[in-house]
């Protein structure tokens, strides 16, 4: 069995350089991310993390909106803003995370 093997891949540069700075960080070459990565699948017999659709509604997924629709939201989101309808981050996240409807 040989040592190491060579796979040449097409990958989005953008998605390339967010993943190796972030590999960067925590001192892990990108051949051993890949590789931990190809281990896991043989080791798991599947690819080891789930994949699946946003789980945000169709009607809030910006990837969805049309330039005007999002734009639309967001100057939704000015005007309230504007009128003092805020709510503060901490608070929305702590509720979030007690699965609060309050």
């Amino acid at each position: 069995m040989s040592k190491t093997a060579t796979l040449n891949l097409r990958v989005d540069p953008d998605v390339k350089e967010r993943a190796e700075n972030v590999l960067s960080r925590l001192g892990v070459p990108m051949s051993t991310a890949i590789n931990v990565y190809l281990t896991q699948i043989s080791l798991t017999g599947s690819i080891p993390f789930r994949i699946a659709l946003p789980e945000a509604p169709d009607e809030l997924n910006a990837d969805l909106m049309s330039p005007e629709q999002l734009y639309s939201e967001l100057m939704k989101g000015v005007e309230d803003a504007e009128k003092g309808r805020l709510k503060v981050s901490e608070d929305v996240l702590n509720q979030f995370y007690k699965g609060s409807d309050e």
